[in-house]
């Protein structure tokens, strides 16, 4: 049974609510209910037939082609499959995301993997801010999971973050790790200021020095036994995290945010 496969037709005048096509909402539905489906795109509704070209019927396994930035909350709630997606994505990809694989091969809005409970989420783009953050006006943000972003990722990383693994091959902006409850947040590029803003909990794993906040105390350089074993776990992945040449575990450790509860770590790469 060949992937379903939605070849978006024209860019969009608005915005579009992509959450209906979900594996688990498209389960048991042939092509032509699928078809039939209607999508918010603004005030208006619109007929996914009107803005997709269909193919294949596995709904199990998606393919999202010619994608733009106007498709928002792709594999919102997503609970089993896959999702891969050939061309940029809008705000709230894989938003409370329970469990699957999605692929982004481009850029993400805002919201990312915001709240997401568990499952893989590839992002080979950039992408925006609140990555893995709480809906505004929420006090959890992701809470399981891993997310891996090849490119660069906006401001307030993990904000709010309560478990779940968020890896960045490029940089990350200000605020990185603010409000984090746990969880771990690795980023090999550079990170911007207000790292760990007001962190209970979690660790923050850098490859380069981070402008420190006064409140994060040097608790002087450290070697960790934990982190071969947390980058032997990275092996399964197609990321530069995989490579055995980056790994290391000797760093030096600062904790903080102390205006907060203060258990949180910064550990930097020595």
């Amino acid at each position: 049974m060949s992937a379903l496969t939605f070849k978006l037709k024209t860019k969009p005048n608005q915005r579009v609510d992509m959450s209906p096509l979900s594996c688990q909402l498209l389960k048991d539905k042939v092509p032509s209910e699928i078809a039939a489906i209607k999508l918010y795109s603004g005030k208006a509704q619109i007929r996914v037939d009107e803005l997709f070209q269909i193919s294949g019927s596995n709904t199990q396994n998606i393919i999202i082609e010619n994608s733009c930035e106007k498709l928002d909350f792709i594999a919102k709630g997503l609970n089993d499959g896959q999702i891969i997606v050939k061309g940029n994505v809008g705000a709230y990809l894989a938003q409370e995301m329970k469990s699957g694989t999605v692929e982004i091969n481009g850029d993400a809005g805002i919201f990312a993997a915001c709240e997401m409970k568990q499952g893989l989420l590839t992002i080979k783009g950039n992408v925006g801010d609140f990555l893995g953050g709480a809906l505004i006006g929420n006090k959890q943000g992701m809470k399981g999971g891993i997310v891996l972003v090849k490119g660069n990722a906006g401001e307030r990383v993990g904000d709010h973050m309560r478990r779940g693994m968020i890896l960045i091959e490029g940089n990350a902006g200000d605020y990185c790790g603010s409000r984090m409850t746990a969880g771990t947040i690795a980023v090999m590029g550079e990170t911007g200021k207000f790292l760990g803003y007001a962190m209970r909990r979690g660790t923050l794993l850098l490859w380069n020095q981070p402008q420190l906040l006064a409140t994060f105390n040097d608790c002087g350089s450290h070697t960790l036994s934990f982190l071969p074993l947390l980058f032997n776990s990275f092996k399964k992945l197609d990321s530069k995290f995989s490579d055995a040449n980056i790994a290391f575990n000797r760093v030096q450790r600062y904790g903080g945010d102390l205006s907060e509860m203060g258990r949180g770590e910064v550990l930097v790469k020595i």
